[in-house]
């Protein structure tokens, strides 16, 4: 066995790979940008899902007749360092779903690799239906900005006052920024809710408590941030 020369590359197939695995990851990029729960700005993540299964799908179609270019391509990829880290567990998923179609179509496993990409888009489908019927998870993604006037009160006492309030509102929330200067005191929280009532009511509180207090609140969905 001559493992120096590699088996022809037969361009017919590979082109049909390629356009399998264009079609199956633009209708993933399409759910991804749509009906995605990931914070980052998924309009510009999608596009990229296509790329990647065509450039994984290409990879594989070439290595994988040459046991000298798949030993080359293993030392390659050993000193291959990315920096950028994923932050959210959805675009991880996401990126290794297209990999995936990259992998199984450049190993011309044409009718595994349909067979889970329906499977696995049927999964997510049907998770986000009854998700959205059964209200089993927030729909809004929102970003809560307070300003408080410090005269009257301490940084303590009105940083108390803002947990109790969103505690016994909402189900959840995170606290992502605390400023103060002694004179004001801000605040952003990134929560989730079903209900535009509770908004309403944490408002009106917090202006009862303090007047002068600045409130906006932001919906995020598809703005880079979390």
């Amino acid at each position: 066995m001559d493992f120096t020369n590699p088996a022809p590359l037969s361009i017919p197939t590979m082109l049909f790979n390629l356009m399998i695995g264009l079609l199956l990851s633009i209708l993933l990029a399409m759910y991804y940008a749509r009906l995605g729960d990931s914070l980052s700005n998924r309009s510009k993540f999608a596009p990229i899902l296509p790329l990647l299964t065509m450039i994984t799908l290409l990879v594989i179609s070439v290595v994988k007749s040459s046991l000298a270019l798949s030993l080359g391509l293993v030392g390659a990829l050993s000193i291959v360092r990315f920096r950028t880290a994923i932050k959210d567990p959805e675009e991880l998923i996401f990126l290794f779903f297209a990999i995936a179609i990259g992998l199984g179509l450049g190993a011309d496993q044409r009718i595994p690799t349909l067979i889970a990409f329906l499977v696995m888009m049927t999964y997510l489908l049907v998770r986000k239906i009854i998700n959205k019927t059964l209200r089993l998870s927030p729909q809004d993604s929102l970003y809560l900005n307070i300003s408080l006037p410090l005269q009257a009160t301490s940084d303590k006492t009105a940083f108390d006052f803002i947990n109790r309030l969103l505690g016994e509102e909402l189900s959840s929330m995170d606290l992502r920024r605390f400023d103060t200067d002694g004179k004001e005191m801000r605040l952003v929280y990134y929560f989730k809710t079903r209900t535009a009532e509770a908004l309403a009511r944490i408002a009106d509180r917090i202006h009862e408590q303090y007047s002068d207090a600045a409130i906006s609140i932001v919906e995020q969905n598809n703005l880079l941030g979390g």
